[in-house]
């Protein structure tokens, strides 16, 4: 019997589907001014690197992306979740200007429910206005405080407190003095010493650290600042990530052997003053712990809500992962 073969013609050879990340790639390019820093495609390339990351995308009538939802992918117990990707305050949805928010988030809601996912787990940042959409989720509030002017630097030093941060920094300026010349490599490990000397393991890896500190200084989005005394010592050293918007305080350490008092409030005090022509406001990265959002007013910081988005399949999962996930 004779054997018909079939050869696609050139053309239809040559089509290739484009996924959803390369899409947001390109997304990203287009619209990277209204897309905050930490949905950003570098960003969550970075921050996921060794991991599987995906996006789910909405798109409006006119057939264009109307919005779009990066996220981390892992799996337990044979079955796939999505949780914060380390050293990300928030993930959650872009929607594009003047859309169709409920439609929109109805389809990324859509796309979730295909997965099939044993647990949800998302940060919506302050920008996120409504949840309409997502009501077949369960949402709380939380907190984070910032500084949501800074473009006066003067103004923002007026605002901290006299005695427990203006007067401390004062102090600490007379005996350190800021200093650009930290490598990644080096931050990174007077963080995990910082942290050995507190008793506990550094959560993040040294690689983890040096890569998105580097990537975040050559995309000049991102700024690594030490204090040095006369004898060379580092006393802190702070790391911020930022877009035009806002800028983020992800990482600091102290020297584990003794610092200047009035160290940390000086290190913030620089930063900020170098950050005024680069952001509008500065974000603390806030916590809901009493004492830490104390510290945090002290510098005229404001609180700043947002939204955490969480599902599970069953109420048998929320209990076993309950200290995990809503810790």
């Amino acid at each position: 019997m004779a054997v018909r073969c079939f050869h696609l013609h050139p053309s239809i050879q040559s089509i290739s589907i484009i996924t959803n990340k390369e899409k947001y790639k390109e997304l990203c390019q287009t619209e990277e001014s209204s897309i905050p820093l930490f949905l950003q495609y570098w960003w969550m390339d970075a921050v996921c690197c060794g991991k599987q990351w995906d996006v789910a995308l909405a798109y409006g009538s006119d057939g264009s992306v109307s919005a779009a939802m990066p996220y981390l992918i892992g799996s337990k117990m044979g079955m796939p979740y999505v949780l914060q990707p380390q050293l990300t305050q928030y993930n959650g949805p872009w929607y594009r200007p003047g859309c169709d928010i409920p439609m929109a988030a109805r389809q990324l809601a859509d796309h979730f429910r295909r997965l099939h996912l044993l647990f949800f787990q998302q940060n919506f940042g302050p920008s996120v206005l409504t949840l309409q959409g997502w009501e077949n989720y369960t949402t709380s509030s939380r907190i984070t405080y910032r500084i949501e002017d800074i473009s006066d630097p003067q103004r923002v030093f007026d605002g901290f407190d006299k005695q427990r941060r203006q007067r401390p920094i004062r102090r600490a300026a007379k005996v350190l003095s800021p200093v650009e010349d930290l490598s990644p490599e080096a931050f990174a490990r007077f963080h995990a010493q910082y942290w050995a000397s507190r008793g506990q393991r550094d959560q993040l890896s040294l690689d983890f650290i040096q890569r998105i500190v580097q990537v975040s200084l050559s995309r000049q989005q991102g700024i690594l600042l030490g204090l040095r005394d006369d004898n060379g010592l580092l006393h802190a050293a702070r790391f911020v990530a930022f877009d035009s918007r806002c800028a983020y305080s992800l990482l600091s350490a102290l020297n584990p052997q003794g610092h200047a008092n009035g160290a940390s409030p000086l290190l913030f005090w620089h930063i900020i003053q170098r950050l005024s022509p680069l952001t509008q406001a500065f974000d603390f990265e806030g916590s809901m712990d009493p004492g830490i959002a104390f510290s945090y007013k002290l510098y005229g910081a404001v609180p700043v809500s947002y939204h955490r988005v969480t599902r599970y399949r069953n109420p048998l999962v929320r209990c076993l992962l309950k200290s995990k996930v809503d810790e």
